[in-house]
């Protein structure tokens, strides 16, 4: 009786410790690809919006668009995505008025979803008055669960 006990004991404790690398792993797997600021007064032509790109003529038409105004992707961590690899998450503010602004992006896989917590900061005291637009782009590893904005 005793050992089935110790063997119940370690077995649950192994699959709890399997549970938590599994979900560190999944945050893990988030790549930070660019965070920051476009400074073309919207002329970029990008609205407030977030995108999940899965496909290369996606993400080279979006590349083209940041870099119409200023050449924003050299500051890309990277532009060739393995797309049969990995999914892309870009998540642009509206135009502001004044810089300071900022987005941040909170990766979670979930069993059943894949949850994105979009959090847009607001400057802390004087800003400078020049029109930006905050974004955060970053690659995630391809998955079929559904991909939820919050």
């Amino acid at each position: 009786m005793n050992k089935i006990f110790s063997v119940l004991i370690i077995f649950l404790a192994l699959n709890c410790k399997s549970t938590e690398n599994q979900a560190k792993m999944a945050n893990e797997a988030v790549v930070l690809i660019a965070k920051g600021n476009l400074y073309g007064a919207g002329a970029e032509g990008i609205k407030k919006q977030h995108l999940v790109i899965t496909e290369r003529q996606d993400w080279n038409n979006l590349i083209t668009k940041l870099n119409s105004v200023n050449n924003v992707s050299n500051g890309f961590t990277e532009t060739a995505i393995d797309f049969s690899k990995y999914t892309v998450i870009a998540v642009f503010d509206e135009v502001k008025t004044s810089g300071g602004y900022s987005v941040e992006l909170d990766i979670a896989s979930h069993s059943d979803k894949t949850v994105i917590k979009v959090t847009q900061n607001s400057p802390d005291g004087m800003a400078t008055a020049v029109m930006t637009q905050p974004y955060y782009i970053a690659k995630v590893s391809k998955t079929n669960l559904p991909i939820e904005f919050q």
